[in-house]
C-alpha cells in the first residue's frame, strides 16, 4: 500500500509537470483554447443560459474578426463549455479536465464563489489565469496571482445595497439568507455592517441552508413579526423568486431588496409582477444604460438571441472574455504567465459596463447600477452607484 501511494503522488507530480510546459508559447496563428465553466444544467442552469450566450456573442465578435490580432497575426479562438452544475467537486473535476486534458490558455468562469472557491487553486496550482464572471465574494482573489473576475465585490455591493436602503429612509431591515452559500453570506455581513454604521438596524436576520430549500415561510414569519422597514434578500436567481412569492402571500409589504443574482426576467416570471413591483436591487449592467457601447452590445445580443435582453450574467460573461482576449493582445509573451501579467495590467478597458480598470487585488474597479422593478415586472435604471 506504500508504494502504491508512493507511486500515486509520483504520478500526480508528473501530471502536474507536464501539463505545466505543454501550454508553453502558443506558434503563430495557432488555435488558443480558452475553457469555459457554468452552470448548464442544475439549479442554477438559467444563469447558465445567459453566460453561455454572452460567451457565443463574443465568439461570433471573433470569428468575424477573423480572429484575435497579435502583432499582425490572427489566432482563431476556441471556447471549450464544460458544465459544474453549479456545483464544487463537478467544478473541480471541470477545472482538472480543461487544464490537464484540453490545455486551455485560460478559464472564464464559474459565476458563483463557492465554486471557484472549490476550484481556483487548482488554476492557481497549474499557472492558468482564470476570470470569474461573477462571483463576488472577497476570498476569490485571494486564492492567488492566477485569480480576477470581472464583478464588483461583495463589500461594495452590499455597502451600495445598504447605502440605497438608508438613503430610501429605512430605519430598520430584515433579512433572508442562505448560511450556506459564500455569496449570499457575504452580502448580508457586508450590507449589515454598513447599516448598522450609517445609523440602521438589522432587527432579525434569518438563514436558511442550501439552494434545495423550497419553504421559506418559518423564517418570512419570524421576519414580518419583527417589523422592520425593508427586506434584504441577497439570495440566488433559482431561490429569490420563490422567496418574493411567500413573503407576499403571508401579508409582507415590507419593500424588498436584492443582490445581482435577482437580474434576470426569471425572478418576475416565478415572484409575479405585482408581488415583485417596487422591489430594488443592485445589479452589475443596465439594458437602458445609453451609453453607446453599452447600446451597441444591447442591440447585437437582442438581435442573436430572439429579442432577449442581456443581464447581468451575460454581460458579465461577455466581459470577462474581453480581459482574457485583452491579455492575449497585449501580453509579452503569448502563454499562461505572459495572459495573466497581461490582464492584471488592464487600464480603462472600455466594456458595456463601463470602463474597467484591474486593481492590485485583481478586482476590477468599475460602478454598479441600482434597478427597481416596475408595476409590469420590469426592471428600470434607477441609479447608479460608482466606488
Amino acid at each position: 500500500m506504500k508504494n502504491k501511494s508512493i507511486l500515486l503522488s509520483v504520478l500526480v507530480v508528473l501530471s502536474l509537470l507536464i501539463s505545466t510546459f505543454s501550454v508553453g508559447a502558443i506558434d503563430p496563428g495557432e488555435t488558443i483554447k480558452i475553457g469555459v465553466v457554468c452552470p448548464i444544467s442544475g439549479s442554477a442552469a438559467i444563469a447558465g443560459k445567459y453566460i453561455i450566450n454572452g460567451v457565443k456573442l463574443l465568439d461570433e465578435e471573433i470569428k468575424a474578426a477573423g480572429g484575435v490580432e497579435r502583432d499582425g497575426v490572427f489566432y482563431p479562438v476556441e471556447f471549450i463549455f464544460e458544465d459544474n452544475e453549479a456545483k464544487e467537486d463537478i467544478t473541480a473535476n471541470a477545472y482538472q479536465k480543461l487544464i490537464y486534458q484540453d490545455d486551455v490558455l485560460a478559464i472564464l468562469g464559474p459565476d458563483m464563489s463557492k465554486t471557484i472557491l472549490a476550484a481556483g487553486p487548482i488554476a492557481q496550482a497549474a499557472g492558468v489565469p482564470n476570470v470569474g464572471t461573477f462571483p463576488t465574494n472577497t476570498a476569490v482573489t485571494e486564492i492567488g496571482d492566477y485569480i480576477f473576475r470581472a464583478c464588483f465585490i461583495d463589500p461594495f455591493q452590499g455597502q451600495a445595497a445598504a447605502t440605497y436602503a438608508w438613503e430610501a429612509g429605512y430605519k430598520t431591515a430584515g433579512v433572508l439568507f442562505n448560511n450556506a452559500d459564500a455569496y449570499s453570506k457575504g452580502l448580508y455581513e457586508f450590507f449589515k455592517l454598513t447599516f448598522e454604521s450609517l445609523g440602521g438596524k438589522v432587527v432579525e436576520a434569518q438563514a436558511y441552508s442550501g439552494s434545495d430549500v423550497k419553504d421559506y415561510n418559518v423564517q418570512l414569519t419570524k421576519i414580518n413579526a419583527a417589523n422592520p422597514d425593508c427586506i434584504f434578500m441577497p439570495n440566488l436567481l433559482s431561490e429569490v423568486g420563490l422567496q418574493i412569492q411567500q413573503a407576499r402571500s403571508i401579508g409582507i409589504t415590507a419593500p424588498l431588496i436584492g443582490g445581482d443574482s435577482w437580474d434576470t426576467p426569471e425572478v418576475t416570471q416565478i415572484a409575479g409582477p405585482k408581488n415583485i413591483e417596487g422591489s430594488v436591487y443592485v445589479a452589475a449592467f443596465s439594458a437602458e444604460n445609453p451609453d453607446p457601447i453599452a447600446q451597441d452590445f444591447v442591440n447585437r445580443f437582442k438581435e442573436a438571441f430572439n429579442g432577449d435582453l442581456p443581464n447581468s450574467n451575460a454581460t458579465l460573461a461577455y466581459e470577462a472574455g474581453k480581459m482574457i482576449v485583452e491579455g492575449i493582445v497585449n501580453s509579452e509573451t503569448l502563454d499562461r504567465a505572459g495572459v495573466r501579467d497581461a490582464i492584471a495590467q488592464i487600464k480603462d478597458l472600455q466594456l458595456p459596463s463601463g470602463t474597467l480598470t484591474v486593481g492590485p487585488d485583481r478586482n476590477p474597479i468599475k460602478g454598479a447600477s441600482v434597478m427597481r422593478y416596475d408595476e409590469n415586472g420590469i426592471s428600470r435604471f434607477l441609479t447608479i452607484v460608482n466606488p
